[in-house]
């Protein structure tokens, strides 16, 4: 089965489609950082929009979605944009924690698995 890697780099590419399904990187929001958590949900979305266009595929086939919050106490700002997005009647199977992200100006990191 071929590999289709998208968005390459030195340490890791920002999308992989094997087979029938598309895998992205974890996505924090490279237009916002710094920003409200709604705004980082926001950027993070329109960024997992165009990695799963590039791989052939749209929100409607996501399959599971793992969400990091640096502070869950952001839960709700980040599900309101999260659930103005997600496609109706096709939400994946999701978990959401509360961790330290890699660098204090991201609040929120998304990474996503879809069918093709």
């Amino acid at each position: 089965m071929a590999i289709k890697r998208i968005e390459v780099g030195e340490r890791m590419s920002q999308a992989v489609v094997h087979g029938e399904v598309v895998y992205t990187a974890g996505q924090v929001a490279q237009n916002a950082a710094g920003a409200s958590v709604a705004e980082q949900t926001r950027d993070i979305l329109s960024s997992i929009d165009r990695l799963l266009a590039a791989a052939g595929t749209d929100k409607s086939k996501l399959l599971t979605a793992n969400i990091w919050l640096s502070d869950i106490s952001t839960f709700n700002e980040m599900n309101e944009v999260w659930d103005a997005w997600v496609s109706p009647g096709n939400t994946p199977s999701r978990a959401c924690v509360e961790s330290r992200l890699a660098n204090a100006k991201y609040t929120v990191e998304i990474m996503v698995t879809a069918a093709l």
